[in-house]
């Protein structure tokens, strides 16, 4: 029985929950905005190299602010095959400097470029879902294997190009996205009968990405955003996507977090905002699967 069907067995009583590994997690923006879509996810791992995300997602973890799971810190070493069988949804963010405009390009001969592993952990565990995120810069450079090796792994792919202003933030942050179905997770009428695909049938995303989409929808139109709307420090509920404030102190020691503001904000940068990942799922759900 496929892990489509089993979640299909009891799809009403909101027993299960699917399950996710995130790969290059950073502070888990696309699991963040997985959760959005599916209500609830839970994770299996987290992957994550970088010394201040890490401290991120533990901090969080210790908080309640996420679910709490393994961390690897290496990609090239994560016991994929421990996982076969076992994941709905896989993530990965994986490093776009490879890709990006504002750096040499270099592609795979770069040595960061993480997605040839990611591929082969992809074919070791089959998952049933891939939802992937990129720069821009991807297009031009890297997407077309992407999307071929997927194929050739037994994947049905759909991309596309989605921005963060589309949701209501006020910078564009324009990412590529690709979403992808195996082949062997069962028939399609099994499929259409799980979570997985009942989860692109509610309601359509949040305009607002405050504090989950808790708040008011914010007005959609470039130009007409509020200041306020987006505070730096705001008070009460954190963000879903903010940095715990016990990691500055953990990692550098530093109480106000002075000498983490580089840290922090690379990772920031790197960064999904949840609700930009929620859409592009959502968007690329339907083409996979029609309306």
């Amino acid at each position: 029985m496929t892990q489509l069907t089993s979640l299909a067995r009891d799809n009403d009583s909101h027993t299960q929950t699917v399950t996710h590994l995130s790969v290059c997690s950073g502070y888990d923006g696309l699991g963040l905005g997985l959760a959005r879509v599916f209500g609830a996810i839970s994770p299996v791992a987290y992957v994550e190299i970088e010394a201040f995300a890490v401290a991120n997602l533990v901090a969080k973890m210790e908080t309640n602010q996420m679910a709490p799971a393994p961390i690897w810190t290496d990609v090239k070493e994560f016991p994929f095959q421990e996982f076969r069988n076992k994941v709905d949804i896989l993530s990965a963010g994986y490093p776009c400097q490879p890709f990006s405009t504002n750096g040499k390009r270099k592609g795979k001969k770069d040595g960061r470029a993480l997605w040839w592993h990611i591929a082969n952990g992809i074919w070791v565990c089959r998952p049933s879902l891939v939802f992937l995120e990129n720069v821009e810069g991807h297009i031009t450079l890297g997407l077309r294997e992407v999307l071929s090796d997927l194929e050739t792994l037994g994947y049905k792919t759909a991309w596309g190009i989605f921005s963060a202003s589309e949701v209501g933030a006020p910078h564009r942050r324009k990412r590529v996205f690709v979403l992808a179905h195996t082949n062997d997770s069962g028939s399609n009428e099994d499929f259409k009968q799980s979570k997985l695909w009942a989860a692109r049938t509610k309601q359509p995303p949040k305009d607002s990405w405050i504090r989950g989409g808790q708040g008011e929808a914010t007005q959609r139109q470039e130009g007409r955003y509020k200041s306020e709307m987006f505070p730096a420090t705001p008070e009460g509920e954190p963000r879903e996507w903010e940095v715990s404030r016990t990691v500055e102190r953990r990692v550098r020691g530093a109480a106000h977090g002075g000498d983490c503001r580089v840290d922090r904000l690379l990772m920031l940068g790197n960064g999904v905002v949840p609700a930009q990942a929620e859409k592009a799922f959502r968007t690329l759900a339907s083409e996979l699967w029609g309306q």
